[in-house]
């Protein structure tokens, strides 16, 4: 089966792996601050302790960028994705690109900021895709199970002598 010919994942698979992948780069994000943190008190900035939000903020969003970019540029899919079964792809006639990445999550962040609205779209979509997967020209298919692997012979051993 082709990626063209594979289904698209609906909406609470979409939010599972978004869950899960949450789960995973929230750590990331706060050991990020964390480094902005201390190497703004290496260079001698102790008397303010804090960062300034907007630093915060890009941190948070280059952490994000990097961590979904770094796992969809490698196989399309990050430990959410592959746990559920999801996988991204370019749409057909373009390539998935570090700039179709980066503005998937950026135009990621904006379907959320919409209270959502850009997800609640592919609901709707004939093809199920969100407003991000149009803006990047990429798309989400759900691969197919693999086979279960056949249990071993149910025959006894027989003893060793």
């Amino acid at each position: 089966m082709t990626t063209q010919t594979l289904p698209a994942p609906a909406l609470p698979r979409r939010l599972a792996a978004i869950i899960y992948d949450a789960l995973l780069v929230l750590p990331l994000v706060m050991v990020c601050v964390a480094a902005g943190l201390g190497i703004r008190q290496l260079l001698g900035s102790a008397a303010d302790s804090l960062l300034p939000a907007t630093l915060v903020q890009t941190i948070a969003v280059f952490s994000c960028i990097g961590f979904f970019g770094s796992f969809w540029l490698k196989s399309g899919q990050t430990l959410g994705m592959q746990a559920w079964r999801i996988k991204l792809v370019a749409m057909p006639g373009n390539e998935l690109t570090f700039g179709r990445v980066v503005t998937r999550c950026v135009s990621a962040l904006l379907s959320a900021l919409c209270l959502g609205l850009g997800y609640w779209w592919c609901i709707f979509d004939r093809r199920k895709r969100c407003w991000h997967d149009y803006l990047s020209g990429t798309e989400l298919v759900l691969l197919p199970k693999k086979p279960k692997k056949e249990k071993a012979s149910k025959r006894p051993k027989e003893p060793k002598k």
